[in-house]
């Protein structure tokens, strides 16, 4: 990690419990995190939305226009919408997918969760997904919550990481089967 990504990590994390302490104590916890997941796939989807957040070629002006228009068009809550508009009228608005990635880690470790990265080569079905939280879980002792990509590169399966190691050989055995139905679609 380089310099300047240790200062955006510092500075997502300031504005990631900035805005969690305000959703505690408006009870908005799961408002702000649904609206944060929409933000993050909106992201993934769009390059448009991603060049807006990051580019510094759009004024800040042009930067809160824009999100002021996806956050009414999303139905943002109101404390999403005043947090996106304050990091963007702070020129801050880069920081979005680390205060959203700082804030989601928040919300997993105040409710006893732990996080876990997985990449497939093709997108889990809503039974994988399930049987993979079992098995996290059953191993961890701790409910997980899973971050799904999908990276076509992969020849086959999937890469389970929770927290910065990546999952050790007993817990990968248990994970054939779940491979090995990936491989048979």
């Amino acid at each position: 990690m380089g310099t300047q990504n240790i200062a955006n990590h510092g500075l997502a994390a300031r504005y990631a419990t900035a805005v969690f302490e305000l959703a505690t104590e408006e009870n908005a916890t799961h408002v702000v995190e649904s609206d944060f997941a929409t933000l993050k796939a909106a992201m993934a989807e769009s390059p448009d939305l991603d060049r807006l957040v990051h580019a510094p070629v759009f004024s800040r002006e042009d930067q809160a226009k824009g999100m002021a228009a996806i956050l009414e068009r999303m139905g943002a809550s109101p404390l999403t919408r005043r947090f996106v508009l304050l990091l963007t009228s702070k020129g801050r608005l880069f920081t979005l997918a680390g205060v959203i990635a700082v804030f989601e880690q928040m919300v997993a470790r105040e409710r006893g969760e732990i996080a876990a990265e997985v990449v497939s080569a093709r997108p889990l079905s809503d039974a994988q997904v399930q049987e993979l939280k079992t098995i996290l879980k059953s191993r961890l002792g701790r409910d997980a919550r899973l971050d799904t990509k999908v990276d076509p590169a992969l020849l086959g399966g999937l890469v389970v990481k929770v927290g910065s190691r990546m999952i050790d050989s007993s817990l990968r055995t248990k994970l054939d089967g779940l491979r090995s139905a990936m491989r048979g679609h």
